[in-house]
């Protein structure tokens, strides 16, 4: 049976904070503090299921699909934030993830919270970007019962997608209906209600997770490196040249000629210093490892 509002986890009151109004700053900073350090305790027994929706997303960036965020209000914001931060880190184009958030890119700064309770938007919008059974769908909602992302889901599951929910309230009816429930109970909020606090912080910290390991399944990362990041500014092209640095240890000179040889690639002029050949075998070595630095190299 699905829990009222009042019932909720994420909604009832923090006995630890009953005076919050009469706290002075540095006592509802050092609180705040305390109940953050119980995050990452309560992500602790869910990581074999983040770390089994991060395969599927791997699969389905080699295979072609695409990774969809899709929440309503913090949930959906953070799920845009993620799937912005992509492409300059790892090189990936900007529909490889998609955040989607009810009421669309307005939604991002000016609330609408009444798009949340839209059933079929989400299943629409999902429709809108084409979905297909190669794509995995991550259904983010604090509460675990926002109708525009179980709409998603259930639509994700009819088409064969692999799908997860991640979630801040246990036995959630989104985790129910997803392949693979992420339930995250991280107790009363500071702010009684109040889900972009620990709420947030755990489903964002969850994200990164998922982003990540994703992506170093699907070659974009050597050793810690990120060799796929791509050289928009000038800061950027400065951490290129380190990367290609800190992966070879090679000098000034030899790294400006194979970053130039390479077209600005670090996996390419990476590949071409340590592996000892030009840019064009190197690319081929990529290729034939599907990306994988380490493998181009025989190591």
């Amino acid at each position: 049976m699905e829990l009222k509002l009042e019932q909720m986890t994420t909604e009832k009151r923090n006995e630890n904070t009953m005076n919050l109004d009469t706290m002075s700053p540095l006592e509802i900073v050092t609180v705040m503090n305390q109940e953050d350090l119980l995050i990452p305790k309560a992500i602790q027994p869910h990581l074999e299921t983040i770390a089994q929706t991060a395969a599927w997303g791997t699969e389905s960036i080699t295979h072609g699909g695409r990774i969809f965020y899709m929440g309503a209000g913090t949930s959906g914001r953070l799920g845009v934030l993620d799937a912005s931060e992509c492409p300059p880190t790892f090189g990936v184009s900007p529909d490889t993830v998609v955040g989607l958030l009810a009421g669309g890119e307005k939604a991002v700064t000016q609330s609408d919270e009444g798009a949340e309770d839209d059933y079929d938007l989400g299943a629409a919008d999902l429709k809108a970007h084409g979905l297909t059974d190669k794509d995995l769908v991550v259904g983010l909602a604090a509460s675990g019962r926002t109708p525009y992302v179980l709409g998603g889901i259930e639509y994700a599951m009819s088409l064969g997608c692999h799908t997860a929910a991640v979630t801040c309230n246990a036995d959630s009816v989104l985790s129910k209906a997803a392949e693979a429930g992420i339930d995250i109970v991280i107790g009363p909020e500071v702010l009684t209600g109040s889900t972009r606090l620990k709420a947030g912080t755990a489903q964002k910290m969850v994200l990164n997770m998922i982003s990540t390991a994703a992506m170093v399944g699907a070659g974009k990362v050597y050793e810690n490196l990120m060799v796929d990041v791509q050289q928009s500014n000038e800061k950027l092209r400065a951490r290129a040249r380190r990367i290609v640095r800190l992966a070879t240890e090679a000098d000034d000179e030899t790294i400006e000629h194979a970053l130039e040889a390479a077209n600005g690639s670090c996996k390419v002029a990476i590949t071409m210093i340590l592996a000892g050949c030009g840019a064009e075998e190197a690319q081929a070595r990529l290729e034939r490892a599907g990306g994988h630095v380490r493998d181009a190299l025989g190591k």
